[in-house]
């Protein structure tokens, strides 16, 4: 008796899972990217940002709010299933580049819906205060969404496998999961609550000094970094460079090989979280 309540509370749980949205780097790599990014900012551009998010109601999406940069964050996932509303937005959180071909960002996004391209367009509305507010709001939104994606190596690169959705794989015991979700959940979640974790632990790992570095540089270099990323992402699970053929069995990502992986999506949010930063601080400052 007490197995089979137990079987039917993780049927109930499981459906539950299943009808709410997918979050990319499911909410904790978002949150924690932003959290980063507002103690990274300077005073100014925290207060623009907090007088923007204090007008998101304008946002008109009362099941969706974004009234602190954590919301924010998540927000253009959580607007997913409106559907007719929104589905305009949904080539904007990737680019699907080959790993196993030369970086070619132009080529990747000749039209403007991708990642990068759309990180550029949204800071540029954000910093035009000729801009309807609801429309500065909804930039801010965007972009702090955008960078966290830009941050998830595998919205940055695949081998044609949607991002790794399609590449089967196992997480230690977890089997017949997939590489995208590993890297956007599974991994993302283990890496960030390690010790020391949270926003100020992975932000304490990078000297204030070495900060300004890591800030440098344009969208398109951050795009081809998260693209070599995903390419030695691909590597690790799949051994060799990456590039070689789909194995007959799953591969299973070992405890060693997390262990391993854990400081490289760490480094990952830590850069997501210092970039944003100073396009927050360029365009509100």
């Amino acid at each position: 008796m007490v197995t089979r309540l137990i079987l039917i509370l993780i049927a109930g749980l499981s459906s539950l899972l299943a009808a709410a949205p997918a979050y990319a780097w499911w909410e904790y790599g978002h949150e924690t990217v932003a959290t980063i990014a507002l103690h990274e900012v300077n005073p100014k551009a925290r207060a623009e940002i907090k007088a923007l998010l204090a007008k998101s109601a304008l946002l008109e999406t009362p099941t969706c709010p974004a009234k602190t940069i954590e919301q924010a964050s998540v927000w253009a996932d959580c607007i997913k299933p409106m559907r007719d509303r929104f589905s305009y937005i949904y080539s904007w959180h990737y680019q699907n580049m080959d790993v196993c071909k030369p970086f070619d960002l132009k080529a990747a996004c000749p039209d403007g819906n991708c990642v990068a391209r759309q990180i550029e367009r949204n800071a540029r509305l954000l910093k035009d205060r000729s801009q309807p507010v609801r429309v500065r709001v909804e930039a801010l939104a965007l972009l702090v969404h955008f960078m966290g994606d830009l941050a998830q190596p595998l919205h940055a690169g695949d081998r044609h496998d949607r991002g790794g959705n399609d590449t089967k794989a196992n997480y230690g015991a977890l089997k017949n999961t997939n590489i995208h979700s590993i890297w956007d959940g599974l991994l993302a979640d283990r890496a960030i609550s390690t010790p020391v974790g949270g926003p100020m632990g992975i932000l304490a790992e990078v000297p204030a000094a070495d900060r300004p570095a890591m800030a440098q540089g344009s969208v398109e270099d951050w795009s081809r970094e998260s693209w070599q990323v995903a390419h030695d992402a691909y590597a690790a699970l799949l051994g060799g460079d990456g590039c070689g053929p789909s194995p007959a069995e799953k591969p299973t990502l070992t405890n060693e090989t997390i262990q391993a992986l854990i400081p490289v999506l760490r480094l990952q949010v830590a850069r997501g979280g210092i970039r944003l930063a100073r396009l927050l601080n360029e365009a509100l400052s």
